[in-house]
């Protein structure tokens, strides 16, 4: 399935041109060792992963008027079957010497991360399969400033939720919140005061009684927060029983060393941050062929 109509095309194209921007502030000086001659370049995958990323690389070969025939579907994985050395051929690259050393940097850099991100997701998602867990995996709003779409973008390639997106997609109602208003009650009155039937309503609950409250006043998603898997289990259990259309998150400390222990039957949700903060890259390189 193609992702490629969720993104706002307009942001895609002040993105593009913010990295090559970022990229190139001032002068290009190794240049003028290239001309207006046209050449072919090829985009290698040095290492297992899968390919995600497609349509910001897209955004900024188009920047820079080259032309770009992918050999690899966007969600395909790629493998390099066991080598330690060795890479696959992805894409090719059309355009201005110049243009297409202009954008390979930038491309890479997005293509490494989103793949990055979309590989580790999908290397969770079946490994909670496996054991016929039947909920939902979920990245947080942990993003690298600035870069956040491709991140989501990335959570949605490799099969997982995006969870929210940034504040105004969801009602959150987090234990600072509780703090100032002063219960969990208080919150949840102040947020309905101003709200509709549209956004969902999400609390996070540092404990059992927690829980229990925003459960008995409506709150859509109970999040579980930093409670160890016995609590958990208890909590979600209890909670479930009395509220059978609630929906439970977990999270907190979970990584995938010890996800499996919170991958339970009374668990809707786990939401984890290393989905989306210092997750593991995959290696790309682009190669000049030839002239044209």
């Amino acid at each position: 399935m193609s992702y490629q109509n969720i993104l706002n095309p307009i942001q895609l194209k002040e993105l593009a041109k913010s990295w090559i921007n970022e990229d190139l502030s001032s002068f290009d000086m190794q240049a003028l060792v290239c001309d207006d001659k046209e050449v072919r370049a090829v985009i290698l995958c040095k290492s297992d992963g899968v390919l995600a990323g497609v349509p910001f690389a897209n955004a900024i070969f188009n920047e820079l008027d080259c032309r770009v025939n992918w050999l690899t579907k966007e969600g395909d994985n790629i493998s390099l079957n066991g080598q330690k050395s060795g890479s696959v051929q992805i894409a090719y690259v059309d355009g201005k010497a110049r243009s297409v050393l202009l954008a390979e940097r930038v491309v890479l850099n997005v293509l490494s991360r989103c793949s990055g991100v979309a590989t580790q997701a999908r290397q969770l998602r079946q490994s909670l399969q496996t054991i016929g867990w039947k909920g939902m995996i979920a990245g947080t709003r942990k993003t690298t400033p600035g870069f956040r779409t491709v991140e989501k973008y990335g959570l949605l390639i490799g099969g997982v939720s995006p969870h929210r997106y940034d504040l105004s997609t969801m009602v959150m109602l987090k234990d600072n919140h509780i703090v100032i208003s002063g219960s969990v009650k208080a919150a949840i009155s102040a947020v309905r005061s101003v709200g509709d039937f549209v956004p969902k309503i999400e609390v996070e609950c540092r404990n059992p009684e927690e829980a229990e409250e925003a459960a008995q006043l409506g709150a859509d998603i109970i999040m579980l927060d930093n409670f160890d898997d016995q609590l958990l289990l208890q909590t979600a259990q209890h909670i479930k029983s009395q509220h059978k259309d609630c929906l439970i998150e977990a999270s907190g400390g979970i990584n995938p060393d010890n996800v499996h222990k919170f991958a339970n039957q009374w668990i809707d949700i786990i939401s984890m941050s290393c989905l989306v903060q210092g997750y593991p890259t995959v290696d790309y390189s682009m190669k000049i062929q030839k002239s044209l």
